[in-house]
């Protein structure tokens, strides 16, 4: 199963961005003997401000797959947990799984309706960069949840 994580917006070069790209190389490298990754990351740019016009940019990378909205009215899942939703996924033929990410004033209702599932951070108030750092990381934590790793310790 292809994981994805898409974006609104563009990240500098910055300790963030190169946390992103460590952990989804770590999960695509760490997933593939489990059926899971490559695990890309996604930036995309509205040309237009609101809501509205960045779920429509959104929209043509979300096709034909499972989506789950990164909100914050969505549920905070313990690591195993989000892990063992993944494997789930993935042991029903889903064949790709993209996890995405507003702007800063989060996303359009209509794109959340469309959603399967929704994530929150928990109840704090995060910077885009880290949502996806800390995001890259938690794909990467489940990859090696569910390999057996003892990365991940309860």
């Amino acid at each position: 199963m292809k994981i994805a994580i898409v974006a609104i917006g563009r990240l500098a070069r910055s300790p963030e961005s190169d946390l992103v790209k460590t952990y989804a190389e770590r999960g695509t490298q760490a997933g593939r003997s489990l059926g899971l990754g490559p695990v890309e990351v996604l930036e995309v740019e509205s040309r237009k401000p609101g809501k509205a016009a960045q779920a429509e940019a959104l929209i043509p990378h979300l096709a034909d797959a499972h989506l789950i909205a990164c909100d914050e009215h969505g549920a905070a899942r313990p690591s195993r947990a989000f892990a063992e939703e993944i494997a789930a996924l993935r042991d029903r033929g889903v064949r790709r799984l993209v996890f995405v990410i507003g702007g800063a004033d989060g996303l359009d209702p209509a794109l959340l309706a469309r959603a399967n599932g929704k994530l929150a951070f928990g109840p704090q108030t995060w910077p885009h960069a880290l949502a996806r750092a800390m995001l890259a990381e938690q794909v990467y934590r489940a990859v090696t949840i569910l390999a057996g790793s003892p990365y991940h310790r309860d």
